[in-house]
């Protein structure tokens, strides 16, 4: 089928064009031009910004699409505007994600239905808002399907941490530095490789049982933010991890503007039920975290993209809070 990724050179969209090339797609993607990424020659360039509504309709004409996937739509007015410039195509593939749903879960495993009010973040809220838009546009418009990532890593991107995305965790983690955990580290989290994440968006291509459909496509291996931190030191073959447990209220507190993935993510216990997406999509869970992470790592190693350990003020964190804790033992103790 003719595809035309809107994105393209992103971490999950360099997947998706490598397979639906390997699918024997003609992939097209639509991009600024301003990132560079290691496609197959076989996938078709063109260059234009996805917010000039007119230049959107031009790659309509120009491409001429049977399925259009698009990965860089964050806000209800780009999904209207897709809407528009696209009417007509036969299927519109919409990357959307787990944050459409309401913090904490209602229930674990989490299936497609459950409860999105209130919204976790404004990210979450927005998404939300572009899955109703082109599911309005269903039928009429064209067939609409919705892919729910949950936390996608890979080659090509960073290796989260509870203080975000600062590569400088993997310096910490390989010298064996402190590393700061929020609460006691036994909530759950569950990464899940592009390579996989990429070949459910394949799998929905021209899939009629896809039409109309949202489907979450995130990790089968839930682990504890503990084991997470394990693997990436035995990843980078690093001694075990020292690990500094803070309460999540009181980093927030301290670190306000460090903590945003926390608030909204990391502090909850998330599953989700991919029951739907192996039934449809085809979808396997095929690379552990464990292998994955030590690609991704050496892909930073190879860009020399790991910053110092130094780089961010984590030992000043570490060492304000067990000042704080010492404190308190004294004083029970006196």
């Amino acid at each position: 089928m003719n595809v035309l990724i809107i994105g393209g050179t992103g971490l999950i969209s360099t997947g998706i064009a490598r397979q639906a090339v390997d699918a024997g797609h003609d992939v097209t993607a639509f991009h600024r031009g301003e990132t560079g990424a290691d496609l197959p020659d076989a996938v078709s360039h063109v260059h234009g910004d996805r917010d000039d509504d007119e230049r959107l309709a031009e790659v309509a004409d120009e491409v001429d699409p049977e399925v259009v996937i698009d990965m860089v739509c964050f806000s209800p007015e780009q999904a209207e505007s897709a809407v528009d410039a696209f009417a007509g195509v036969e299927q519109f593939v919409f990357c959307s994600t787990v944050d459409v749903y309401h913090r904490p879960l209602d229930r674990n495993p989490a299936t497609e239905g459950a409860r999105r009010e209130p919204p976790v973040s404004d990210y979450g809220a927005d998404k939300a808002e572009c899955e109703d838009v082109f599911m309005d546009a269903h039928g009429e418009t064209f067939q609409a399907t919705v892919i729910r990532p949950w936390s996608t890593y890979g080659e090509g991107g960073p290796v989260i941490h509870t203080m975000g995305w600062g590569t400088y965790y993997l310096d910490r983690v390989r010298k064996g530095k402190p590393i700061i955990v929020h609460g006691d580290g036994a909530t759950l989290w569950g990464p899940c490789h592009r390579d996989d994440v990429a070949g459910a968006f394949v799998g929905a291509v021209g899939n009629e049982a896809a039409y109309g459909e949202a489907y979450h496509v995130t990790s089968e291996e839930v682990i504890s933010w503990n084991q997470y931190h394990e693997y990436v030191a035995d990843a980078m073959d690093a001694p075990d991890p020292e690990m500094v447990s803070i309460p999540t209220e009181r980093l927030v507190e301290a670190v306000p503007d460090r903590t945003d993935p926390l608030v909204d993510h990391f502090q909850y216990s998330t599953v989700f039920d991919n029951g739907k997406a192996k039934r449809d999509l085809g979808f396997e869970y095929t690379i552990s975290f464990r292998e994955g992470v030590e690609r991704a790592i050496e892909d930073l190693e190879r860009r020399d993209a790991i910053d110092e350990w130094d780089s961010e003020n984590d030992d000043e964190i570490i060492a304000a809070w067990r000042e704080s804790t010492e404190s308190f033992a004294d004083a029970l103790g006196e």
